[in-house]
């Protein structure tokens, strides 16, 4: 699988943790999954919105990050 994933990428010369990537990943995927949260009407259940966004973000992360470093 990707458990051979250097754990830095070059980029134009510049060396970017894997983690880096890893992060603007689960950011992007983070904020298509609150886009459709918020569509149908998920948040209004959460007591936090602000802090369910922040853990949802977390596990994906996390989650991601145990796929490639596994």
């Amino acid at each position: 699988m990707l458990s051979n994933l250097p754990r830095e990428l070059v980029f134009h010369g510049i060396y970017v943790p894997t983690v880096a990537v890893l992060f603007i990943v689960a950011a992007v995927l983070t904020w298509l999954l609150d886009y459709a949260l918020a569509l149908f009407g998920v948040y209004r259940f959460a007591w936090h919105p602000s802090l369910f966004r922040f853990c949802v973000f977390a596990c994906v992360f996390c989650g991601i990050s145990l796929f490639v470093y596994r």
